[in-house]
This record gives C-alpha cells, structure tokens and sequence, in this order.
C-alpha cells in the first residue's frame, strides 16, 4: 500500500513537473512537434512492413490477408548458395572502408590543424570539400572514364612501365577502388567535425606543454588527440553500427559481370531480389537480419567506447 501511495505521488510530481516546464517552454515544445511527425510517419510507420519478412506477401492480397510462413525466409537466406559470399564481400568492404576511410579524417584534420596560414588552409579545405558535393552517379562516371584501357590511370600505370588495362573489370583492383573513391569523396567533409572538436581544446595545454620542451609530435599525441579521443569514439560507434550497410548505389554503378564475385554485397542482393525479382519478402528478410546485426555490433562498441573512454551514444 505504502509503494501503491509513492508511486502516485511519484507519478503527480513528474506530471507537475513536466506541465510546469511545457508552460516555460511551449514554443520550443511546439518546434519538435514537425519533428516528432516526420518521424511518425517516415521512419516508424513504415516499420510496419518488416511483418512482411514473416509472411508469404503478394502485392495482390496485401499484407494482412498474405499467408504467415514465419522465419521460411530467413532460412532460405541463411541456406542460399551466395551468403557466405555476400556475408564475405560485405565484411571485407566494410573492414577495409573503416580500415583506411575511418582515420583519413582524423589524420587532415590533424594536419590542417597544424597549418597557421589561413589562406593555403581554407584552400586545401575547400579542395577536399568538393567532392562530397559531387552526385554518386557523376562520381562514379569519372571513376570510370579514369579506369577505361586509355583513362587516366592506365596513362599513369604506362608511364611508369606497366601496362595499359580496364581497371574496373579487374575483381583484385574492385575493392581498391571502391574503398580510395570513398575516402576522396568524404574526406573533407568528415574532417569538419573534428576541426570542430579541435578547436575546443584549451590552448594553454599547448603553452604549457612548449615550456616543457614537448616538440610538435609530442604535443599531438598526448593533448590533441586525447581531446579530441571522445568525438572519435562517438563517430567510430555510429561508424559501427552501419557495418554491414554498404551503400548499394555505388556497387551498382561500378561493378561489372567479372567483379560481380568480388563485388556483390547484402545491399546490392536486397536490391535485386526486391526490385529485379520482385521476391519482398525475402529482400524485407535481408534487409531485417542486416538491420539486427548493425545494432548488434553498436551496442558492442558503445560498451566498448564506455569501458575505454567514457563516452559514448547512450
């Protein structure tokens, strides 16, 4: 009886509260209300049809009334003869993306850091900002006109005694140019927050670590880096938790019937099962277990990242 009266009064002072903070702040209350509605509709009404991944759907009979099969499809994924391959070629993208595309950010903030000439700054920060802005498709487009027998890289490969060759028809040179383009196009972009996170670091660290003799590298490893460490663990958990989503489009666009074994990911096979052979509820399926397992490897890193720096997203 006593936690019954507790809980009630526990429950009025929070409703007081709350109704209290509502009247001192009802115009930032009715700001979130456009927010909270684009949500509701576009992200968590559509999470509907993740049901269809538990039923046979058929687009005539529409997914209430489409026969209930329970996990047949995931079975069938897990069995198909290409998941180990698309499990591979996900992973090994991935890795190699986070691998070398992760710190190349960090490492131009770090340099653009150390550079005192505003001019030769903001230019170099401008050069790498533009590719970001540049559409995938015309991305892509330059990146296959530069691998054709006579673009830019053969000419280069050429004049340093190799030969001239299609680059992108080549399954060993795939994954190489998926990664280095990815890297190119964001690099100045993903640097802006850590330029940010720079910039609020206490100057007199740096004076006082001059005074003691420290040299420019010893002042990057033991006060940069440190500050900026919890914006890197933030970035590298949500980094994480989008392990397996390698973006279909850019797979799509660059890979050909030779890079096809080397090329093929969940994204790209969601795709064509969704789009090509109209099989939903497998591609839902699909989409659903890439979808689990992404959550799965954020929880990890944010334990890590909160066992290490304490911080992290949650």
């Amino acid at each position: 009886m006593t936690q019954a009266v507790k809980g009630g009064a526990q429950k009025r002072t929070f409703v007081q509260r709350l109704s209290r903070d509502f009247k001192m702040n009802k115009y930032k209350y009715l700001l979130i209300i456009p927010v909270l509605i684009y949500l509701a509709v576009f992200a968590y009404k559509p999470m509907y049809g993740l049901v269809i991944a538990f039923k046979n759907y058929k687009p005539t009979r529409g997914i209430m009334r489409s026969q209930w099969v329970g996990f047949m499809w995931f079975e069938n994924f897990f069995t198909d003869i290409y998941f180990w391959r698309l499990l591979r070629n996900t992973f090994t993208l991935s890795a190699l993306s986070i691998l070398f595309g992760f710190p190349a950010p960090i490492l131009l903030a770090l340099l653009l850091n150390e550079i005192h000439h505003s001019g030769f700054k903001r230019t170099v920060q401008t050069i790498t900002y533009m590719p970001y802005f540049i559409s995938l498709v015309v991305t892509c487009s330059i990146i296959k006109i530069y691998c054709q027998e006579n673009g830019l890289f053969s000419q280069i490969a050429e004049l340093f005694g190799g030969t001239r060759k299609n680059f992108l028809i080549e399954p060993r040179y795939f994954r190489t140019i998926y990664v280095v383009s990815g890297i190119w196009q964001n690099i100045g972009w993903n640097s802006i927050l850590y330029l940010a996170a720079l910039s609020g670091i206490d100057q007199e660290q740096y004076e006082a670590a001059r005074i003691d003799g420290a040299n420019r590298f010893q002042q990057i490893w033991n006060i940069t880096i440190p500050g900026i460490l919890p914006t890197i663990m933030i970035m590298f958990v949500l980094r994480m938790g989008s392990l397996l989503s390698v973006g279909y489009e850019k797979v799509l666009l660059l890979y050909t019937d030779n890079t096809f074994e080397v090329a093929d990911v969940f994204s790209t096979y969601t795709y064509r099962m969704g789009f090509g052979s109209q099989r939903y509820s497998l591609s839902t399926a699909v989409g659903l277990f890439n979808t689990l397992v992404n959550i799965c490897f954020l929880m990890l890193t944010n334990w890590f990242s909160r066992k290490t720096t304490e911080s992290g997203l949650f």
